[in-house]
């Protein structure tokens, strides 16, 4: 039997390197189109020798996404940024890279397409950019492959993620905890193992095209509840959490978005003002035959070198 083969758009990011592993577990032979395949190399000794080859790849040209493709069973839209810089933009990158990943998929006669989106997409939305642009793409993903499956997670945590480790930061450099909004909000943080699984039940059942997922972990917490997730697990469940208005961190995004590396943007602190909840109405992780992971099983183990000791520090979580 011939193996099957998977294109990965994003295959070097966070979720995208996820899904990468788990496809390559399955025995997929997985192309991981990325636009520096240099910086890739790391995926490779995710599969067998030659089972897993990164591709340069730019979703902004459509010969390249094209010629990324070509002879594929599957492919996997897992692009995403979270700021602007040069010729990334969002409009481009997330609703124009979209439009070509799908266009690309139906002229090869891809059998299945599985497009990453998120929680809370509102074509409405006008204060967003991120949410626009994100909310463009599915429109975009529709209109050129109709029988794509679009997953949306809310906010996704584990080794390597920048939610969790950016609040562990803080954690370890502020003499309070902020929480931004209090328990204003409430959030369903999933764990990026469980979206890689999603991912790859979806390609493998047929029945899932065309269908929407909304993913979310097990349980529901606001801001200061996942700040004292972080203080636990890093050892400084002693420090006290400060309520750290919105506007406040508008303010601070607005002014953080012009680093070379943001930690945070006006836009991801705008997304911050709604609740990130999977839609009771629409299918999710049980649905795809996915337990869903607790966020306490898993922060303190690539949180402990935020401990006030460091890796080796005697005070666990």
């Amino acid at each position: 039997m011939a193996q099957r083969v998977v294109t990965v758009f994003g295959g070097s990011g966070f979720v995208g390197r996820n899904i990468v592993r788990v496809l390559a577990q399955q025995g997929w032979r997985v192309r991981a189109a990325v636009r520096r395949p240099e910086w890739a190399s790391f995926l490779q000794p995710m599969g067998d020798v030659g089972q897993v080859v990164p591709v340069q790849t730019n979703v902004r040209n459509a010969a390249s996404v094209a010629a990324a493709v070509a002879g594929a069973d599957a492919v996997v839209n897992a692009v995403g940024i979270f700021f602007q810089r040069g010729k990334q933009r969002f409009d481009i990158v997330h609703a124009q890279g979209a439009t070509n990943i799908g266009a690309a998929a139906s002229a090869a006669g891809v059998k299945s397409l599985v497009h990453m989106s998120g929680i809370g997409i509102d074509e409405s939305d006008s204060q967003s950019h991120w949410l626009r642009s994100k909310s463009a793409a599915e429109r975009a993903i529709r209109e050129s492959f109709p029988r794509a499956t679009i997953l949306r997670p809310s906010i996704v945590f584990g080794p390597g993620d920048t939610f969790f480790i950016n609040l562990a930061s803080l954690a370890r450099m502020m003499p309070r905890m902020p929480a931004i909004g209090g328990d204003r909000f409430k959030f369903q943080p999933v764990y990026v193992g469980d979206v890689a699984a999603a991912v790859a039940a979806c390609l493998n059942d047929p029945a899932t095209a065309g269908q929407v997922y909304e993913l979310g972990g097990p349980k529901v917490y606001t801001m200061r509840q996942l700040a004292e997730l972080v203080l636990q697990a890093t050892g400084r469940s002693d420090k006290r959490i400060a309520y750290m208005p919105l506007s406040l961190t508008k303010l601070l995004g607005l002014g953080a978005q012009f680093l070379p590396r943001p930690p945070f943007t006006y836009d991801q602190a705008y997304m911050l003002e709604r609740d990130s909840l999977a839609h009771p109405g629409l299918p999710g992780l049980a649905e795809l035959g996915v337990a869903p992971t607790a966020a306490e099983v898993v922060l303190p183990a690539y949180l402990e070198h935020y401990r006030p000791a460091g890796t080796y520090s005697t005070t666990t979580a």
